[in-house]
């Protein structure tokens, strides 16, 4: 059986690309790896800090669409307010806000 590979739309990697781009800007590097899965963990993207340095993993097998929303979840909190966005940009990520909230307890 054969994997049929989706590109991501042309909005779609705009979108990506500008939230990479914030988190450079932001001080966070992105780093998209090929996140492997073994037996008894599970990896998955996020952020995490490395030796005192703020670090987004995307996982290189994700749709672009959750790529996007590991961006999304772990930017929202950041102060933007100065900051130029899209207004896709800016909906994506205060949509993602409120999730942020509730998963580390807050909302």
């Amino acid at each position: 059986m054969a994997i049929k590979v989706t590109r991501p739309s042309a909005a779609q990697q705009a979108l990506l690309d500008e939230l990479k781009q914030l988190a450079e800007q932001l001080g966070i590097e992105v780093r998209e790896e090929r996140l492997l899965r073994e037996v008894g963990y599970r990896v998955r993207s996020g952020g995490c800090r490395v030796h005192a340095k703020n670090l987004i993993l995307l996982d290189r097998g994700l749709p672009a669409s959750a790529q996007i929303d590991v961006l999304a979840s772990e930017l929202s909190d950041r102060p933007l307010d100065t900051v130029y966005l899209s207004p896709a940009a800016r909906r994506v990520l205060e949509s993602a806000a409120p999730e942020a909230a509730r998963a580390s307890g807050q909302g």
